[in-house]
């Protein structure tokens, strides 16, 4: 049995006609071919585009790389410049004394008895204790509890070790003590009006038993001895022998 042909006959307008034959079997083939040519094509393609897409990959890769590098090479220069600033900061917990030592800081101050008080008023006394006790604002952290367990009897302020403490009035120096298990190194300031002033955990006071002082003269420097956990002042009012709330008289910076 012969196998079966595909005729295709092509008559040309002015030309004799021509007759083609294809056999089915060829037909198969060419069938078979063309899928195998199409695969292989889709293959080719299907790889092209997964090579292009791996090199688009590869150049990122490599962009971050080089950012890596650069990165890496501020490391040393960031290093430094963290040693500064820790260094820095370590100078400036040293102004506060946090070890509760009451070593004075390296804030440069007059030598001790030669402090300069010329900023005191020459009223005489009789006024209030209204003058800020200190030539800064400081920062306020306890305040005036006059009843219950928690009892305070002034005001706490934050201020770094070495500031001036100064009279908040014009009066005479009655205590200057120097070990006192609470108050440390203190100095207390009758003002002969029923106003009492003190001011405690000094690194240094001044000024001595007995001595009259002006308004707003530098009479300690702040610290931390005594019961004292960092530098500050304790500053208490006292009027006929009961506490007064120091707020009540003075203004903070």
């Amino acid at each position: 049995m012969t196998d079966p042909v595909l005729r295709i006959v092509v008559v040309p307008a002015t030309k004799q006609s021509r007759t083609y034959e294809v056999s089915y079997r060829r037909l198969r083939l060419l069938r078979g071919l063309g899928v195998v040519v199409g695969a292989v094509t889709a293959f080719m393609i299907a790889t092209y585009a997964y090579m292009v897409s791996r090199h688009s990959h590869m150049l990122e890769l490599e962009a971050q790389v080089a950012l890596m590098r650069a990165e890496q090479e501020r490391i040393p220069a960031l290093l430094r410049r963290l040693g500064t600033v820790e260094s820095q900061y370590a100078d400036i917990r040293n102004l506060f004394d946090a070890d509760g030592s009451g070593a004075p800081s390296e804030l440069w101050l007059p030598p001790p008895g030669a402090l300069n008080r010329s900023s005191g008023t020459d009223e005489g006394r009789g006024g209030q204790p209204d003058g800020w006790p200190l030539t800064e604002p400081g920062f306020i952290t306890r305040r005036l509890l006059a009843d219950g367990e928690q009892a305070h009897p002034g005001l706490d302020i934050a201020i770094p070790t070495g500031s001036y403490i100064r009279a908040a009035a014009a009066g005479r120096v009655v205590e200057v003590g120097e070990a006192d298990s609470i108050f440390g190194k203190y100095v207390r300031i009758d003002h002969e009006n029923g106003y009492v002033t003190l001011y405690a955990h000094a690194s240094h006071t001044s000024v001595q038993l007995g001595e009259e002082v002006r308004k707003s003269e530098v009479i300690a420097l702040s610290g931390s001895t005594g019961e004292s956990t960092a530098p500050h002042l304790h500053f208490e009012i006292l009027l006929e022998g009961e506490t007064v709330d120091p707020l009540e008289l003075v203004t903070q910076p």
